[in-house]
């Protein structure tokens, strides 16, 4: 993708007044809704962030400083200011710019930022390679509050004692329980610390006293009353000096204070309180419903995603071990309706993936029957405590994988297209794909049962495959979804069975198996069919997958099977339609057709 000139943006915005910055941070805004309300989008968290966004740019010199943002979500402002402004109307959508920071959109996007926790330790990471090159930029890191309490965030903070200079973290404090300091007194130490006027009191003293005890002294005094004064004095030991809070919606103070900041070099935690959903009363009111929003703003559908909440409260009705974990999902996830019910058996751990895994170990090890509801993406975060702390000790811990396989206008980075390849090597691990809301349900009490790791995987949206099958099949066995035939389609989820169903009302020959376990495979099954051509179909990169793995058992057994594979050659899928992306990815009907023609040509007796 050509990259975007972002030279006449940044001297435009420079040259604004205050008044002039209100009036453009008002029509920003104003873009802001009607492109969500068009496309769908992440709103709440863009408004709040208008003021913010033209603030850094205002103070600093974007590219050449790295602006990095911590959840890319709350960029589109910063998109607007960086020559996009004309292809804004395309986001997320097919061919058009991302709805998250791209480096190969702008090379003022310094960093990819779909999962949260990363912009500290990028940041830092830009500082280290800067200060080596013997290069000279400012790096700033926008960190959310629930991002910053992500363990990587907090793994860089502590990583060292002293930071690099020239590192500002910006903490958008739109509503985490962090402590407000609102005393006068540290206000005006806190902007003594990096205001001119603290640095040429301390020259004057140096010049006065030179370096003797009365300097130290007075200077201790100073940073005495700090620290009796201050919430927030744990920052000295990690490196960062404390400044705040500020008003994220005052652009005169935001830039005062952020002028203040670059002059000092001094690494800095900057403190700023930003309200979600400003200026939109109704993203204000309910910024959890207008976070992410569908096109005119309509509820997003997921039947998965409900029918799991109502099945979790029921089973719990009737079993007190069970215990419900999300991490900072509990609307798109369903538990919502879960903890309605059950507040004492439900616990939100916030943007931390890998500890809410380790916990529901720590819950199963001591008896308890937890099940975590993650987005298919961001349980990718928690691969090593699935693995180490869950399937190594055999632990009963349920993952329900929403948002699995093709996910749309989010595009690259939140793709759930490689939960089958890795959960699949675990041990201990079963791993199942329902076709509709009914055998999720039925699917999700069967797992609560096993005593043993369990994955189940849905997508977005509300596609079900509704059509007659076996009621009575065990869950760990598959079903023939049409009459057998001479070309068997094994098919993993619903929108992959719904697609080989259409293809198979075209070509009587095809016979659609459901194929729901994916792990362990219908062994029974393969063996029934091993003398026939067999097609696999996944919302899953292809290395790895399902389909592999019914390769592997065939070649493990020494069978010259027929086997073709039809998933995802890569994970990296642009934001588009889910649609779009299916048929880019040539997981249609139409292809499953070829296919089939191609074995027949091959000597398929009729």
């Amino acid at each position: 993708m050509e990259k975007t000139d972002i030279t006449t943006a940044r001297k435009s915005l420079k040259s604004m007044t205050i008044k002039e910055l209100k009036a453009y941070a008002a029509e920003i805004r104003d873009k802001i809704i009607q492109n969500a309300y068009n496309n769908g989008g992440h709103l709440a968290s863009n408004l709040g962030v208008v003021e913010l966004t033209l603030a850094l740019h205002y103070v600093f010199d974007i590219p050449k400083d790295k602006l990095i943002f911590d959840v890319g979500h709350q960029c589109y402002t910063h998109k607007l200011l960086t020559g996009r402004e004309e292809r804004f109307s395309t986001m997320r959508k097919g061919g058009g710019i991302s709805g998250f920071p791209s480096r190969e959109e702008s090379e003022a996007d310094a960093f990819i930022a779909g999962h949260a926790g990363t912009a500290i330790a990028a940041g830092l990471g830009y500082c280290a390679a800067r200060d080596r090159l013997g290069e000279d930029y400012e790096v700033v890191s926008v960190v959310g509050d629930g991002a910053l309490m992500n363990g990587l965030s907090l793994e860089a903070l502590v990583s060292s004692a002293e930071k690099p200079k020239n590192f500002i973290v910006v903490l958008n404090d739109n509503g985490m329980s962090i402590s407000k300091n609102t005393s006068g007194l540290y206000a005006m130490l806190s902007h003594m610390t990096v205001g001119g006027g603290y640095e040429k009191f301390k020259r004057a003293i140096k010049k006065v006293f030179g370096d003797s005890f009365v300097t130290r002294g007075l200077i201790a005094v100073r940073n005495f009353l700090k620290r009796i004064l201050s919430h927030h004095t744990y920052l000295d030991y990690i490196g960062l000096k404390y400044v705040g809070a500020v008003d994220g919606h005052d652009l005169k103070k935001l830039i005062a204070t952020l002028v203040r900041v670059k002059r000092t070099e001094q690494p800095v935690l900057l403190h700023v309180t930003t309200k979600k959903g400003k200026g939109y009363k109704n993203a204000e009111e309910e910024a959890e419903r207008f976070h992410g929003v569908s096109k005119n703003f309509e509820d997003s559908v997921n039947a998965y995603s409900s029918a799991l909440g109502e099945e979790l409260a029921a089973a719990a009705d009737e079993d007190e071990r069970i215990f419900a974990i999300t991490a900072a999902m509990k609307y798109g996830t369903g538990l919502k309706i879960f903890e309605d019910k059950h507040k004492d058996r439900f616990a939100d751990v916030g943007i931390c993936e890998e500890y809410a895994a380790t916990f529901a170990a720590g819950l199963a090890v001591a008896g308890l029957k937890p099940v975590a509801a993650v987005y298919s993406t961001f349980l990718q975060r928690a691969y090593d405590e699935i693995l180490h702390d869950v399937c190594l000790q055999n632990l009963g811990v349920v993952f329900c994988l929403d948002r699995a396989g093709a996910v749309g206008a989010d595009g690259c980075t939140h793709q759930g297209l490689y939960d089958l390849s890795y959960l699949c090597t675990m041990p201990n691990m079963s791993v199942y794909a329902p076709r509709n809301t009914e055998e999720l349900r039925k699917l999700l009490r069967f797992a609560l049962q096993k005593n043993a790791p369990a994955a189940i995987r849905y997508p977005s949206g509300y596609e079900e495959c509704n059509v007659a099958g076996d009621k009575n099949a065990p869950p760990e066995k598959w079903e023939y979804l049409t009459p057998k035939g001479e070309i068997y389609v094994l098919a993993v989820g619903p929108r992959m069975l719904n697609r080989a169903l259409q293809a198979a009302a075209k070509n009587k020959k095809l016979c659609v198996v459901n194929a729901r376990s994916v792990r362990p495979l219908d062994t029974a099954l393969l063996d029934e069919i091993a003398e026939k051509p067999v097609v696999t179909m996944e919302e899953n990169v292809l290395s790895g997958g399902f389909g592999e793995q019914v390769l592997g058992y065939y070649a493990a057994r020494g069978v010259r099977a027929r086997v073709r594979n039809m998933a995802f050659a890569t994970g990296a899928v642009r934001h588009a339609s889910v649609e779009e992306q299916l048929e880019n990815n040539c997981l249609t009907a139409e292809r499953l057709l070829e296919i089939a023609a191609e074995f027949e040509r091959a000597g398929v007796e009729s």
